[in-house]
């Protein structure tokens, strides 16, 4: 096999470490997620385009679980790493932790994945070197990520055949012990 067109996971593996200021806070006194957000899209990026050796575009967020809240004055600290790769696209996979300096703990605040897309300089989709996984960590990880990829896919056809065969009734009787109620109109 040749290998000339593939790189490590370690090759590529990025991380960020950002002190968390008072500009950073929402209404309730904690970092606003959208700050988190945005230094996960760059780190995303920056970990794909090295692996990529290209431009790369955010195609999706998945998973994007806020476990715990981010304090101003904390030290937040992102790595991320190529889990999967496509044709074109890279499954980038992302942790995230708080470290408060004073009592000296940490804690993991997010986990999520971003699923980026190569693109070449006529902004089409271009082939990204294959992955050499080295540890079984990796190997776990390139597994998982097939498995969300499948999935994700899986979840879009439902949608459209659920959309292509939309009963009213059935979805009412759905709802019926949720905590909505369906207008008139809407019947």
């Amino acid at each position: 096999m040749d290998t000339s067109h593939y790189k490590t996971v370690r090759y590529s593996k990025t991380s960020l470490t950002e002190l968390m200021i008072p500009s950073y806070t929402n209404f309730g006194g904690k970092v606003h997620g959208g700050i988190l957000l945005s230094l996960m899209d760059k780190l995303a990026y920056v970990c794909a385009a090295k692996h990529a050796g290209n431009y790369c575009v955010t195609a999706s967020i998945e998973n994007v679980d806020f476990l715990a809240p981010v304090e101003v004055g904390d030290l937040v600290t992102l790595k991320a790493s190529v889990n999967y790769v496509g044709n074109a696209s890279l499954v980038v996979g992302m942790r995230i932790m708080a470290e408060n300096v004073k009592t000296q703990t940490s804690r993991h605040t997010n986990t999520s994945y971003f699923t980026m897309v190569a693109m070449n300089e006529m902004h089409k989709p271009a082939q990204v070197p294959g992955l050499i996984l080295e540890t079984a960590e990796e190997i776990r990880r390139f597994a998982e990520a097939m498995q969300r990829e499948a999935a994700k896919k899986e979840r879009r056809t439902n949608k459209d055949v659920a959309k292509k065969y939309f009963d009213n009734e059935h979805y009412a009787h759905l709802l019926e012990n949720e905590r909505c109620i369906i207008s008139g109109s809407a019947k």
